[in-house]
């Protein structure tokens, strides 16, 4: 790879990296906030919900449309123009006077942020060579998790210090030199055009699958502040088999030799379908995970914003740790490191619970520290090579394919996490109800460390590529 490669393979990825920053930071960044956001604003129930399942919504619904008008018009005006249409959401979110403005401000940010993620697999793919992808994507898996875990903390001292006096404003206006720089990253360094086929949009294929997609997660989103109702059953009903017809309208599209909107056979890679299982209980358990501890400790142990982030910093810092080393662990011992990593972090959170049992919800920040940074390791060492492994069985026009699938998996995860976190917290609201979600997420994260042992044993990840290639 020459200077002038590297350079624009760099900063391709630069503005990815930044781009996942901002669509991570900012789920988890609005979970702290909350509360501050509903006492200015006078958010119902069901508006706070919508200010964190809205995001999610919009995102998850667009993704697969938004991949194929990537192929179509190109994946660097794809990914500009959702980059703008990104910043100029944050700004109006920043603007929002009242709840609902602010839900219809998320919806449109979570709209842009699906085009901009839809590409990144593709970008990614087409960036570096094939010996130097997994460290990308780990990467790049790596700040969509620190990101997420960095919401809280950043929400707190931002609340707190109260920048220019612009309040919990100032948590969507501090993505506007963020996006300044990925759109300047784009522009400059993005290369990627239309596909040279030019795949149509399947328009009929795309309406099944926005169609089964929104009735699945707005049942789930709707079911939190509602509590269950039949209507639920319904949609989820009608959910079903919207995507059992999408299922048997893909397969007919291959057949008659057109293109269709998802690779069905990439489910036939045994690490990418099992992946993708694990992918989706992955996010819903972060998800859960992140929300919990914060409605947690403000609401219920009457934690202040600062305190809260100064809580989960410990978590953030570990987390970090497990994703430098995690790479190496997996070169050395393979897909055991992951089982291990997820299963230590549900240990780890089963002696929170015990901890909020034993002082009756009494916290000493001292005290936890170590269990709250052990417990990030675990999610660091689980969360950063699951994608690489994942994706190491596909072949470059593959990865592509998987532009917008692997993401639609991902913001099923998250709305299913929060759809059970309404189940098991937001009726109880009190430390009972804390303690039995964080102890459902215990359990969940055992579980998923025994199901991790059904990946392929592909050990993609060394120390570095480039030692790699010295040692060749």
């Amino acid at each position: 790879m020459t200077r002038g490669e590297a350079a624009v393979a760099l900063g391709s990825f630069g503005a990815c990296l930044i781009s996942v920053f901002m669509q991570m930071i900012d789920v988890t960044i609005v979970t702290t906030a909350l509360p501050v956001i509903t006492g200015e604003l006078g958010a119902s129930q069901s508006q706070q919900l919508w200010l964190v399942a809205g995001y999610s919504l919009a995102f998850a619904c667009v993704l697969l449309s938004a991949a194929r008008l990537g192929a179509i018009l190109g994946r660097r005006l794809m990914f500009l123009w959702s980059a703008v249409a990104f910043t100029l959401a944050s700004l109006w979110c920043g603007m929002s006077d009242s709840a609902m403005e602010l839900v219809v401000a998320r919806v449109v940010q979570g709209v842009a942020g699906a085009g901009m993620a839809a590409q990144t697999i593709a970008v990614i793919t087409a960036a570096f060579r094939r010996d130097h992808q997994p460290y990308a994507f780990a990467a790049y898996g790596a700040t969509a998790g620190f990101a997420g875990m960095l919401g809280p903390i950043v929400a707190g001292a931002l609340v707190t210090l109260n920048p220019f006096g612009l309040g919990w404003h100032v948590i969507f206006l501090m993505n506007l030199p963020l996006g300044v720089l990925a759109i300047g990253l784009a522009m400059k360094y993005l290369r990627i055009g239309p596909a040279p086929q030019r795949p149509p949009l399947d328009l009929r294929g795309s309406a099944i699958a926005t169609a089964a997609l929104f009735l699945l997660l707005f049942a789930l989103s709707d079911s939190q502040h509602g509590g269950w109702r039949p209507a639920h059953g319904a949609y989820l009903v009608a959910a079903l088999t919207l995507g059992g017809l999408f299922v048997t309208y893909e397969r007919a599209t291959r057949r008659r030799g057109g293109i269709a909107l998802v690779r069905l056979d990439l489910f036939g890679d045994k690490g990418f379908a099992v992946g993708s299982v694990l992918v989706t209980i992955f996010f819903g358990l972060f998800t859960a995970f992140v929300f919990t501890v914060s409605i947690l400790l403000q609401d219920v142990l009457h934690f202040s914003v600062l305190r809260t982030g100064a809580a989960m910093t410990p978590f953030a810092i570990g987390a970090g740790v497990g994703a430098l080393i995690s790479p190496i662990l997996v070169h050395r011992f393979g897909i055991r490191v992951l089982a291990a990593g997820v299963a230590f972090f549900g240990c780890w959170v089963a002696v929170g619970v015990g901890y909020l049992y034993i002082g009756d919800g009494a916290v000493n920040l001292a005290l936890v520290t170590g269990p709250v940074f052990l417990a990030g390791f675990g999610v660091g060492v689980f969360g950063v090579p699951l994608q690489p492994i994942m994706l190491a069985g596909l072949d470059d026009r593959d990865m592509g394919e998987a532009s917008g699938l692997l993401p639609t998996v991902e913001q099923i995860g998250n709305s299913v996490g929060l759809a059970v976190l309404s189940a098991l917290f937001f009726r109880a609201h009190t430390l009972t109800g804390s303690m039995t979600m964080l102890s459902a997420i215990a359990v969940t994260a055992l579980g998923l460390g025994v199901l991790t042992l059904a990946l392929p044993d592909r050990r993609t990840l060394g120390a570095t590529p480039w030692s790699r290639n010295t040692a060749a």
